[in-house]
């Protein structure tokens, strides 16, 4: 059985809540990793690239992070949005 999400129908407040808490987790979660692997790149080669964990003092840090966390909520609420939720089955049917 294929669900098919109508368009008048819209997804319930708590799952776009949940889609927009794991979009920050995510995509913060996604900053610590690539800072990490820059941070070990810079180390290696010695190049002194200018991104690191500290958003206060350092504005690439900051919009790297902003632009992470963005791209990663859009994607959650797209799948939300273009997910049907799921229904259970119903027994009756013979």
């Amino acid at each position: 059985m294929v669900f098919m999400i109508e368009q008048s129908q819209k997804p319930n407040p708590l799952r776009i809540i949940a889609a927009v808490l794991l979009g920050i987790i995510v995509g913060s979660l996604l900053f610590f990793i690539i800072a990490l692997f820059i941070g070990t790149f810079n180390d290696l080669s010695g190049l002194h690239l200018s991104v690191s964990t500290n958003v206060a003092e350092n504005i690439w840090s900051l919009i790297l992070l902003v632009l992470l966390n963005i791209i990663c909520i859009a994607g959650f609420c797209w799948k939300v949005w273009t997910t049907p939720p799921t229904e259970p089955e119903s027994v009756d049917e013979p």
